[in-house]
């Protein structure tokens, strides 16, 4: 036999004195090869019992330490975490801001102004670039400082990490109402100091909206515009609404609390803000010039793809159940 296994195994075959016990064994009447039963502690602590038993308490409190779930079970803490890793699949990950708690009932509103606004896009892909336009307002600092990421350095083995003194953004801003399509920006509005957006504001910048669509979309108008804004209550307005009625704009369905669905904020103002953080401006004119002449570089596709990134964004939250999308 032992020769037998050394042909078919090698040097993994067991050894002669290995071959014999066994043999002995199974002439006894042993019927398997598994360990038999013993009493005292098991030599593995990840049992289906202690996983069952680490998955309770982390379901009754998920923000329990590895070493406090070791003491109330009296297994190893190398134990919990493989058991935790490895046999529950879990890991421990920081909680996700999000604009809004949203019950039930605004879930299932922007599920179905995703799926809306999806059968609209499909229906003509080209049509609706060509025609939508977007637009909201947004605060631009005269120094904001940089994150975490932005903030990396390169150093040596042996060079001490760089540091970063905690700062607040400065106390100098300015509100910027940016409106812009498929081609570019259309208009954009810097609200006067001590001033608030309010309905006739935003009325009369509805009036200069067209004005600007007239001069810089030739036939825009006559194709018919989709205008796509947040629910602010300046937009809701009686008489912005009035406004938005006499310029001819048709409002597309935006569920409330959904930055997450909106291209100014997922991905203009974020990409805008990331370009203009770390950096000093002297005094509104200069954070204007540098807000400005950022949107003017930007190559020929930039705002198309901003548009065409609300594709993915209304499927993605159509699959999660209307809750908020990922970045």
């Amino acid at each position: 036999m032992h020769e037998r296994l050394v042909k078919a195994y090698g040097n993994q075959a067991p050894s002669k004195t290995t071959v014999k016990k066994w043999a002995a064994d199974f002439k006894r009447g042993r019927e398997s090869i598994e360990d038999d039963p013993r009493s005292g502690r098991p030599v593995e602590a990840t049992t289906p019992e202690n996983c069952a038993a680490v998955e309770r308490l982390v379901m009754k409190d998920r923000r329990l330490k590895v070493n406090q779930i070791a003491e109330a079970l009296g297994i190893s803490y190398g134990s919990v975490e493989t058991i935790l890793h490895e046999k529950l699949g879990m890991s421990k990950v920081c909680a996700r801001w999000v604009p809004r708690m949203l019950t039930s009932v605004q879930k299932a509103d922007r599920v179905d102004a995703s799926s809306e606004l999806l059968g609209i896009y499909k229906s003509d892909p080209a049509d609706f670039c060509a025609r939508i336009v977007t637009g909201d307002e947004t605060w631009i600092h005269h120094w904001d400082l940089d994150s975490k990421q932005e903030s990396k350095q390169w150093k040596h083995p042996k060079s001490p990490p760089p540091k970063k003194f905690r700062t607040q953004p400065s106390a100098g801003k300015i509100m910027a109402t940016i409106f812009w399509d498929s081609s570019g920006v259309l208009l954009i509005d810097y609200m006067p100091h001590k001033t608030t957006i309010n309905g006739p504001y935003y009325a009369a910048l509805m009036g200069r909206l067209r004005e600007s669509i007239k001069e810089k979309r030739r036939g825009k108008l006559t194709k018919g515009v989709l205008l796509l804004h947040d629910n602010a209550p300046a937009h809701g307005a009686r008489v912005a609404q009035a406004a938005i009625r006499d310029c001819g704009f048709e409002q597309l369905n935006h569920p409330p609390y959904s930055p997450d669905l909106a291209p100014s904020d997922f991905y203009l103002f974020r990409l805008l803000k990331k370009e203009l953080r770390g950096k000093r401006f002297a005094d509104d004119n200069e954070l204007m010039s540098a807000t400005e002449g950022w949107l003017e570089s930007r190559e020929e596709n930039f705002f198309l793809k901003g548009i065409q990134e609300l594709e993915g964004r209304w499927i993605k939250c159509i699959n999660v159940g209307g809750d908020y999308v990922e970045k």
